[in-house]
């Protein structure tokens, strides 16, 4: 190969190098408020959001932002956004709900095809926001219809899915909402994981008992949902881990290798990134 020649290969690399530091997929995580008094552990959004950024950190090219309280102070941050994660409380507590003009944030970046990802109440919008969320998630949380609570869950059978890749078997008592309103026909959902009392884990509970899953936005946009991970001590599963990150990474629009994205940690870390909590007082016994 002539001078000439190795000269404009390494300049390709190069360039090819550049290009990809240039454009990392970014994520947004945006966390809800926690409660200073609560039972440790539990609805632990912050806590949540660092082990999300410990976990996606591991795959190159990924650069995440990190925002408490629910609402960024710049709302810039969201402009180069290849997703955003909203871990939140929900039923009209969300912040990024708060406001009109906060829905049109969102909406714009949703409109340029930004992934969208919901954890735990975050998928529950307010009755006046049902059609938003229809369109932003593909299903609709009817506060007297849809249920929740906890219970004992076993997951073992996962789809195939670009989301479920790698995914292993875990077990847990965890809080989740299911039975969700979805469209007819279920138009751009794929199921991801199933939750209820009465199957547990299993698929057998068919669409009523639906607690993660994908939606394909007609434009070609992503969404992923998870209700679970109301307990920090789920982030201890491996097959939790796994499934949260790949999801997210779908909704970026990544490739998902055929093993899983990366999500290497352990409960001593996990651990380390709880929030510190006051216990709330015992009740007296009557």
């Amino acid at each position: 190969m002539s001078h000439f020649f190795r000269f404009l290969a390494a300049l390709g690399l190069m360039l090819g190098l550049f290009s990809e530091a240039a454009d990392p997929i970014k994520i947004v995580l945006v966390a809800g408020t926690v409660k200073e008094v609560d039972k440790p552990g539990h609805h632990d959004y912050t806590g949540g959001c660092e082990v999300m950024k410990h976990l996606l950190e591991q795959t190159k090219g990924v650069s995440v932002s990190y925002i408490k309280e629910g609402w960024p102070q710049g709302e810039t941050v969201f402009d180069d956004a290849n997703a955003i994660v909203f871990y939140t409380d929900g039923g009209g507590k969300q912040a990024y709900l708060a406001s009109p003009e906060r829905i049109t944030v969102i909406q714009k970046q949703i409109d340029r095809g930004v992934g969208l990802v919901s954890i735990h109440q975050a998928v529950e919008f307010p009755p006046q926001l049902a059609k938003q969320a229809g369109e932003w998630m593909g299903a609709v949380y009817n506060k007297v219809l849809s249920g929740r609570g906890h219970w004992d869950s076993k997951h073992e059978t996962f789809p195939e899915h670009p989301v479920t890749r790698g995914v292993t078997p875990w077990a847990l008592n965890d809080g989740w909402l299911n039975r969700f309103k979805f469209d007819t026909g279920m138009a751009g959902v794929t199921p991801a994981v199933w939750s209820g009392k009465e199957h547990l884990g299993s698929p057998k509970g068919g669409t009523k008992d639906v607690v993660s899953w994908t939606f394909d936005h007609a434009d070609g946009g992503h969404s992923f949902n998870f209700s679970g991970l109301d307990a920090h001590f789920a982030w201890e599963f491996e097959g939790a881990r796994k499934l949260m990150t790949n999801g997210i990474l779908w909704a970026a629009k990544a490739d998902i290798p055929e093993s899983g994205a990366p999500c290497a940690a352990d409960k001593a870390l996990v651990d380390s990134l709880e929030t510190p909590r006051t216990a709330p007082p015992k009740k007296a016994k009557k």
